[in-house]
Protein backbone atom coordinates (compact mmCIF):
# COMPACT_ATOMS: atom_id res chain seq x y z
CA UNK A 1 0.00 0.00 0.00
CA UNK A 2 1.41 3.27 -1.10
CA UNK A 3 2.06 5.95 1.54
CA UNK A 4 -0.48 8.36 0.16
CA UNK A 5 -3.05 5.89 0.29
CA UNK A 6 -2.62 4.90 4.38
CA UNK A 7 -2.61 8.27 5.06
CA UNK A 8 -6.07 8.82 3.62
CA UNK A 9 -7.28 5.91 5.57
CA UNK A 10 -9.18 6.79 8.41
CA UNK A 11 -9.20 3.68 10.57
CA UNK A 12 -6.01 2.22 12.15
CA UNK A 13 -5.73 -0.79 13.61
CA UNK A 14 -3.68 -2.63 15.89
CA UNK A 15 -4.45 -5.58 18.58
CA UNK A 16 -7.76 -5.02 17.93
CA UNK A 17 -8.79 -1.32 18.81
CA UNK A 18 -9.28 1.24 15.81
CA UNK A 19 -8.23 5.12 16.20
CA UNK A 20 -10.34 7.91 14.45
CA UNK A 21 -8.57 10.95 13.67
CA UNK A 22 -11.24 14.01 14.51
CA UNK A 23 -9.88 16.97 14.55
CA UNK A 24 -5.90 18.57 14.34
CA UNK A 25 -5.98 22.50 15.75
CA UNK A 26 -2.42 24.96 15.37
CA UNK A 27 -2.53 26.33 18.65
CA UNK A 28 0.26 28.91 20.02
CA UNK A 29 1.00 30.31 23.18
CA UNK A 30 2.64 34.04 22.79
CA UNK A 31 6.27 34.37 24.49
CA UNK A 32 8.99 37.00 24.79
CA UNK A 33 10.78 36.00 21.10
CA UNK A 34 7.19 35.75 18.84
CA UNK A 35 5.01 32.52 18.77
CA UNK A 36 5.49 29.34 19.71
CA UNK A 37 3.22 27.33 17.37
CA UNK A 38 2.57 23.37 18.67
CA UNK A 39 -0.46 21.31 17.23
CA UNK A 40 -2.91 19.67 19.15
CA UNK A 41 -4.79 16.62 17.78
CA UNK A 42 -7.99 15.02 18.83
CA UNK A 43 -8.67 11.02 18.76
CA UNK A 44 -11.44 8.63 19.42
CA UNK A 45 -10.48 5.29 20.39
CA UNK A 46 -12.43 2.32 19.89
CA UNK A 47 -12.53 -1.65 19.62
CA UNK A 48 -16.41 -1.90 17.87
CA UNK A 49 -17.58 -4.04 20.10
CA UNK A 50 -19.08 -1.68 23.72
CA UNK A 51 -15.31 0.48 24.25
CA UNK A 52 -14.81 3.18 23.32
CA UNK A 53 -12.64 7.00 24.56
CA UNK A 54 -10.95 9.75 23.26
CA UNK A 55 -7.76 11.82 23.91
CA UNK A 56 -5.81 14.85 23.14
CA UNK A 57 -2.62 15.19 22.53
CA UNK A 58 -0.67 18.73 21.84
CA UNK A 59 2.77 18.35 20.27
CA UNK A 60 5.43 20.60 18.28
CA UNK A 61 4.72 18.06 15.70
CA UNK A 62 1.36 16.52 13.91
CA UNK A 63 2.45 13.01 14.32
CA UNK A 64 3.60 12.92 17.75
CA UNK A 65 0.30 14.97 19.23
CA UNK A 66 -1.38 12.31 17.25
CA UNK A 67 0.27 9.35 18.87
CA UNK A 68 0.10 11.23 22.46
CA UNK A 69 -3.33 11.30 21.70
CA UNK A 70 -4.11 7.52 20.79
CA UNK A 71 -2.74 7.23 24.29
CA UNK A 72 -4.60 9.44 26.29
CA UNK A 73 -7.41 7.76 24.21
CA UNK A 74 -6.47 4.34 25.23
CA UNK A 75 -6.23 4.81 28.81
CA UNK A 76 -9.60 6.89 29.21
CA UNK A 77 -11.66 3.60 27.12
CA UNK A 78 -14.83 2.96 29.07
CA UNK A 79 -17.55 0.13 28.08
CA UNK A 80 -21.22 1.29 27.96
CA UNK A 81 -24.30 -0.26 27.62
CA UNK A 82 -25.21 -1.46 24.39
CA UNK A 83 -28.81 -3.77 23.00
CA UNK A 84 -27.06 -5.93 20.01
CA UNK A 85 -26.93 -3.42 17.33
CA UNK A 86 -28.23 -0.28 18.70
CA UNK A 87 -28.17 1.58 22.62
CA UNK A 88 -30.74 0.64 25.14
CA UNK A 89 -32.90 3.84 25.43
CA UNK A 90 -32.73 7.41 24.20
CA UNK A 91 -30.54 9.89 25.93
CA UNK A 92 -28.74 13.57 25.55
CA UNK A 93 -24.90 14.02 26.13
CA UNK A 94 -24.03 18.18 27.09
CA UNK A 95 -20.95 19.06 27.11
CA UNK A 96 -20.16 22.93 27.03
CA UNK A 97 -23.00 24.39 24.60
CA UNK A 98 -22.79 20.84 22.40
CA UNK A 99 -25.80 18.67 23.02
CA UNK A 100 -26.19 15.72 21.43
CA UNK A 101 -29.60 14.12 20.85
CA UNK A 102 -28.30 9.90 20.27
CA UNK A 103 -31.81 7.46 19.77
CA UNK A 104 -31.73 3.99 19.20
CA UNK A 105 -33.02 2.91 16.31
CA UNK A 106 -34.29 -0.56 14.74
CA UNK A 107 -32.08 -2.94 12.40
CA UNK A 108 -31.24 -1.62 9.09
CA UNK A 109 -31.40 1.90 9.76
CA UNK A 110 -27.95 2.40 9.67
CA UNK A 111 -25.62 5.21 11.32
CA UNK A 112 -26.90 8.55 10.97
CA UNK A 113 -24.87 10.60 12.39
CA UNK A 114 -22.81 13.78 11.46
CA UNK A 115 -18.69 14.42 11.60
CA UNK A 116 -17.21 13.63 14.52
CA UNK A 117 -20.96 12.06 16.23
CA UNK A 118 -20.22 9.30 13.65
CA UNK A 119 -16.35 8.65 14.75
CA UNK A 120 -17.46 7.71 18.22
CA UNK A 121 -20.92 5.81 17.28
CA UNK A 122 -18.64 3.42 14.56
CA UNK A 123 -15.75 3.02 16.89
CA UNK A 124 -18.67 2.33 20.10
CA UNK A 125 -19.69 -0.75 17.82
CA UNK A 126 -23.48 0.72 17.00
CA UNK A 127 -24.93 -0.16 13.90
CA UNK A 128 -28.20 1.40 14.09
CA UNK A 129 -28.45 4.72 15.59
CA UNK A 130 -29.83 8.56 14.94
CA UNK A 131 -28.40 11.39 16.26
CA UNK A 132 -28.83 15.06 16.44
CA UNK A 133 -26.18 17.97 17.21
CA UNK A 134 -27.87 20.95 19.15
CA UNK A 135 -25.72 24.00 20.16
CA UNK A 136 -22.16 24.56 18.82
CA UNK A 137 -20.97 21.74 16.34
CA UNK A 138 -17.10 22.48 17.90
CA UNK A 139 -15.47 18.86 16.95
CA UNK A 140 -14.23 18.74 20.62
CA UNK A 141 -17.12 20.04 22.38
CA UNK A 142 -19.84 17.57 20.33
CA UNK A 143 -17.02 14.19 21.02
CA UNK A 144 -17.47 14.97 24.88
CA UNK A 145 -20.92 15.56 25.16
CA UNK A 146 -21.45 11.94 23.13
CA UNK A 147 -19.05 10.02 25.04
CA UNK A 148 -20.44 11.48 27.90
CA UNK A 149 -23.92 10.64 26.56
CA UNK A 150 -22.84 6.82 25.76
CA UNK A 151 -21.14 6.42 29.42
CA UNK A 152 -24.58 7.39 30.80
CA UNK A 153 -26.66 4.42 29.50
CA UNK A 154 -27.68 1.94 31.76
CA UNK A 155 -29.22 -1.74 30.51
CA UNK A 156 -32.26 -2.52 31.95
CA UNK A 157 -30.20 -5.21 33.36
CA UNK A 158 -28.23 -2.51 35.21
CA UNK A 159 -31.45 -0.83 36.57
CA UNK A 160 -33.01 -3.65 37.86
CA UNK A 161 -29.85 -3.79 39.54
CA UNK A 162 -29.96 -0.61 40.95
CA UNK A 163 -33.12 -0.89 42.11
CA UNK A 164 -32.22 -4.14 44.09
CA UNK A 165 -34.85 -6.28 41.82
CA UNK A 166 -34.90 -8.68 38.90
CA UNK A 167 -35.76 -7.93 35.39
CA UNK A 168 -38.93 -10.24 35.77
CA UNK A 169 -40.23 -8.27 38.35
CA UNK A 170 -39.61 -5.03 36.23
CA UNK A 171 -40.92 -6.50 33.53
CA UNK A 172 -43.76 -8.62 34.38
Amino acid sequence: MARRERERDDFKQDDGIKTKLVAVNRVSKTVKGGRNMRFSALVVVGDCNGSVGYGMGKATEVPEAIRKAEQAGRKSMEKIALNEHTIPHEIIGNFGASKVYLRPAPEGTGVIAGGSVRAVVELAGIKNITTKSYGSRNAINTVKAVIEGLYALRSPEQVAALRGKTLEEIIG
